[in-house]
């Protein structure tokens, strides 16, 4: 009988089942380890491209927030320039108004009656003066009630006086001062 040896065989076939299994096994590490790795790049490239975008929102930001103080400085330099021209114009009002009163004061002053003293402290204007009789007085006192800058008109004090050999009226008004409304 003929005698066949197939050991060899068979270790020959399972040398080859072993050693395609190694090379699936590295093919299979090999895939696994670019797979993870084309995985890396990819997170790293999302990672950098979020840093940029957070890098240029950071400038952006500093930028604005540079703005925001130029807006700021410009807020405080145009309420400081609407206060300087308040001013101007209160101003402009107040230095017209003297001439206003004593204006008004001098259309109101009837013939017969003259001023011997005028004040004004805060707001308020003491008048003194003469007149012929008590009636010119009071004319005078409607006239000034007449006029927009004179309010309120007492009369605090009238007496008779002599002036030569005339009877004269002596009176002392006080009043306050209100600036009408501008045109």
């Amino acid at each position: 009988m003929i005698r066949i040896n197939l050991l060899p065989v068979r270790a020959a076939q399972k040398k080859e089942k072993l050693r395609s299994q190694v090379s699936i096994f590295v093919l299979c590490m090999i895939l696994v380890c670019i797979a993870c790795g084309a995985l890396y790049v990819q997170k790293m490239l999302a990672v950098r491209d979020v840093r940029d975008e957070i890098a240029l929102i950071d400038k952006q930001n500093k930028a604005l927030t540079k703005k925001i103080g130029q807006v700021r400085d410009f807020e405080k330099k145009q309420a400081e320039l609407e206060n300087k021209l308040e001013i101007l114009k209160k101003l402009k009002d107040g230095k017209s108004g003297p001439v206003h009163l004593l204006d008004e004061l001098s259309a109101a002053l009837p013939e017969k009656l003259w001023l011997t003293k005028f004040s004004e402290k805060s707001g308020q204007i003491n008048l003194s003066g003469v007149a012929d009789n008590e009636n010119t007085v009071a004319e005078f006192m409607r006239n000034l009630d007449a006029s927009p800058y004179y309010k309120n008109i007492e009369l605090s004090v009238t007496e008779q006086t002599k002036a030569g050999e005339r009877k004269m009226q002596k009176f002392t008004l006080n009043c306050s001062v209100e600036t009408p409304p501008s045109e």
